[in-house]
């Protein structure tokens, strides 16, 4: 399938969409896709890039970040953001069991075990949050600052999953299929 959006060329780029896709490349090393289709929008790129720097200094650790983005990727199916956060995830150490196991919303300790099922309640109740949801992440001794950010962190990958299933990005990561195709 061909993408919907049309791409911005990274090196043809001028004014602020230049500057938006400089900063990109400073912060991966490249300009994946998502970013080169997102450019057409500047405010678009700045917001998803100045949401993710708030949150990667948060509380939450950046494996826990990871499991929520591969929980909610999958979730949504959207195998360019499950395929990139595979990748992210091995590049911060995380092992193909982890990676696995954030999939099907588990993880080896309780806490982010806990988080991980509240992300996919949250998302399958379309954010209708039930007292049972809150009572299990209370249970185990999570903070209303992680939650807080679990919750962000879940409004950010849906925006990155649903422009990527809009966009229909052509995956440049080493592809993972969702394991509920759409």
């Amino acid at each position: 399938m061909t993408t919907r959006i049309k791409a911005v060329d990274a090196a043809t780029a001028t004014g602020e969409t230049k500057a938006v896709l400089d900063v990109v490349q400073s912060k991966f090393g490249r300009v994946p896709n998502v970013f080169q289709l997102m450019a057409n929008s500047p405010a678009a790129v700045n917001g998803y890039l100045a949401f993710n720097e708030a949150l990667s200094k948060g509380v939450l650790s950046p494996k826990l970040r990871e499991q929520i983005a591969i929980t909610v990727a999958e979730v949504n199916r959207c195998e360019y953001c499950l395929s990139a956060h595979y990748a992210i995830g091995k590049s911060i150490g995380m092992t193909d069991v982890e990676l696995e196991e954030a999939r099907k919303e588990r993880a080896a300790d309780e806490k982010s075990n806990a988080a991980l099922t509240f992300v996919r309640s949250m998302l399958m109740r379309q954010g209708d949050i039930t007292e049972a949801s809150i009572e299990t992440l209370k249970s185990v001794n999570m903070t209303d600052a992680e939650i807080a950010e679990i919750i962000a962190n879940v409004g950010l990958n849906v925006f990155t999953n649903y422009f990527n299933m809009y966009a229909c990005t052509e995956i440049d990561f080493p592809r993972i299929k969702t394991a509920f195709p759409a």
